[in-house]
């Protein structure tokens, strides 16, 4: 058995930044705890901070650990795989403690609501095949209506 701990600013991993609106950091939870079923991650989200529109191959599960975040999630409309219309179809506030399940191909973004506070949330990527890695698409978009590219 191993153990670890989320908080304190050690074993940072960097981050795309091309994946993120501002400043976030992460630890990876999982390379400490010798997971292999699912990658963990603790992840940071400096004031204001969120990550892009994206999608996982797989379930993701985030619980809030710090401050208030949200969930967005996106409807994908055209069939273009780069460049297609967006539609925001739901809006969850993510407060301390809480816990939400994304399943696969979802669009969405997560992070700090609030650009004055912090937040952190732990991300449970569910592996969707054993050996297999966990595949996520990033996408440049306006937050609103259209996606551009994938990053």
């Amino acid at each position: 058995m191993k153990k670890t701990n989320i908080f304190g600013t050690g074993d940072q991993r960097k981050v795309n930044p091309d994946w993120f609106t501002g400043k976030t950091w992460m630890k990876v939870l999982s390379e400490k705890i010798k997971s292999k079923d699912q990658d963990i991650y603790h992840v940071h989200f400096e004031k204001g901070s969120r990550t892009k529109i994206h999608q996982h191959d797989g379930n993701q599960v985030l619980i809030g650990v710090k401050g208030k975040g949200s969930l967005e999630i996106f409807k994908k409309y055209g069939t273009s795989k780069s460049n297609f219309k967006i539609k925001r179809t739901e809006r969850i506030v993510l407060n301390e403690g809480d816990i939400v399940h994304i399943p696969a191909k979802v669009l969405h973004t997560h992070g700090s609501i609030d650009k004055k506070k912090p937040f952190s949330h732990i991300a449970i990527n569910i592996l969707s095949k054993k050996n297999k890695p966990y595949k996520t698409t990033w996408y440049e978009s306006d937050f609103k209506s259209s996606v551009t590219e994938i990053i």
